[in-house]
């Protein structure tokens, strides 16, 4: 048996801001449990729904240097879906009314003590794991501290640290001196072969340095990363890890995201009944949205952050173009001011024709993947990316851009040989992304067979976390044979 934990600043379904949280929530539930003993360890933040809070049961505390100052750590736990999870409570870090704040310097002394906390719980929860799987920047200090001052006791010797990075662009640095008197590492540690990069004390490249082995959340995103354009001024040190370096791409929760069961939309449907049943969805999202009643119309859903990195500028360079069509574009999600009033801007211009719900709304979106024809996504940069694989899973055929895992999850269309499960284009181009948007349009309205056949292939692709599971469980092998 080995015992794993995951060490990670959100989890599903106790919080959640991104993609980071499905992962810590989902996975651990889907190793096989006669080999695999998998725990988490996150923090007790204030912020959470009341009624996750009610569930937690008081352990323990005890008081911790950090900082120089002795700080209370207490200790939560819940079992849920079989999982145990720990919470490391401290009032003064995680009482805010956000799991993550505008003040890096704030957030940077916040997660190196939750890291340091949640190595000291270990022995006090009696679990001795082999293997700490850390993600993300706000973690990065764990395989430092691994190395450092965890290093000589019984307890924690020959413990191996993995380092999952969700997103490169997040690595959480400051100046060197305050990071020092946070962590209360040494100088030895703050040299441009450790944690120094460019003058400042960067954490996650601690982690990516001292983990004995690095993963990412998709195999394309692991190569893109080694390279200027996506490695954010850290490739020269992925390419030197590159031999401890995979690419596992995350899953979606089969059971949460299933049109056969799906609470949310109008009409459920699967594999075998999509040709009748989905429309029903398009006709009714088309009447709450106050649409025009048009089977005929190609529907395209967009459920996005509304940022740069989205891809967002590319589709409002092309909306007047895009909407002399016969489509309709449904749009949700919040974000930058100039794509929000963008959208509102070409709901106004094109009101029997774009809807832009700038909010966001667990519930619409189910409708949206349920009743739309094809699901846009044309990311500048995308580790992985969920929402194109929950449009699969709902026969909404996706149109990417081949970056990161859109392009290790999404065959593109190929009429000559009847294979793909969506369209693709390669260069970060806004009329690129129009011809195989109009490529897409034109094989829904003239080959409905051919279409439906791509329907088919996506539903039956299994992008669920049981198969990512596996390809953890074989490196947790590789690492503690």
């Amino acid at each position: 048996m080995k015992n794993v934990v995951f060490i990670a600043s959100e989890a599903v379904p106790f919080i959640k801001t991104g993609g980071l949280a499905d992962v810590v929530g989902s996975l651990p539930q889907c190793f096989d449990k006669r080999y695999f003993d998998v725990r988490v360890i996150m923090p007790k933040y204030n912020c959470m729904y009341q009624k996750y809070k009610d569930m937690l049961e008081y352990m323990t505390n005890f008081y911790m240097d950090y900082n120089g100052q002795s700080r209370y750590v207490g200790i939560f736990k819940v079992v849920h879906n079989g999982i145990t999870f720990y919470f490391i409570d401290n009032e003064y870090y995680f009482s805010g009314e956000s799991v993550y704040t505008s003040d890096m310097k704030w957030d940077l002394e916040r997660f190196i003590f939750f890291s340091r906390a949640a190595l000291s719980a270990l022995p006090v929860i009696d679990f001795r794991p082999d293997i700490v799987h850390c993600h993300d920047w706000q973690t990065g200090a764990v395989p430092v501290y691994l190395h450092d001052s965890f290093h000589d006791g019984e307890f924690y010797r020959d413990m191996k640290s993995v380092i999952t990075i969700h997103n490169l662009k997040f690595q959480g640095t400051w100046d060197v001196k305050t990071v020092e008197a946070f962590s209360g590492l040494s100088d030895y540690y703050f040299t441009s072969d450790k944690l120094e990069a460019y003058k400042d004390a960067n954490i996650l490249k601690g982690g990516i340095v001292y983990a004995d082995a690095v993963t990412t959340v998709s195999p394309t995103y692991a190569e893109e990363i080694k390279t200027p354009f996506y490695g954010e001024k850290l490739d020269g040190l992925l390419r030197a890890r590159e031999h401890d370096l995979r690419g596992i791409l995350n899953g979606i929760d089969y059971d949460e995201y299933n049109p056969a069961t799906d609470k949310f939309i109008f009409k459920n449907y699967d594999e075998k009944t999509f040709r009748k049943e989905k429309i029903k969805n398009k006709r009714a999202l088309q009447e709450q949205l106050g649409l025009d009643n048009n089977d005929g119309a190609f529907m395209i859903g967009i459920v996005s952050r509304l940022t740069g990195q989205k891809g967002v500028d590319l589709i409002s360079y092309v909306m007047d173009e895009l909407c002399q069509e016969d489509v309709q574009i449904v749009v949700l999600g919040t974000g930058e001011d100039q794509y929000e009033n963008m959208f509102r801007h070409f709901d106004w211009k094109y009101n029997n024709k774009v809807r832009a719900n700038i909010y966001y709304s667990e519930e619409l979106s189910h409708k949206i993947y349920a009743a739309a024809d094809a699901f846009l996504m044309p990311s500048l940069f995308e580790p992985c990316g969920l929402s194109q694989l929950m449009a699969l899973r709902y026969g909404t055929v996706p149109i990417v851009r081949e970056t990161g895992g859109l392009k290790d999850t999404v065959e593109p269309y190929n009429e000559f040989e009847n294979r793909g499960t969506g369209f693709s284009f390669k260069n970060y181009n806004a009329h690129e992304m129009l011809n195989a948007i109009r490529y897409a349009r034109g094989i829904f309205v003239a080959k409905r067979r051919d279409w439906n056949k791509i329907i088919d292939r996506g539903m039956a692709a299994d992008f669920s976390w049981h198969s990512s599971a596996r390809q953890y469980q074989d490196m947790y092998d590789w690492l503690k044979p």
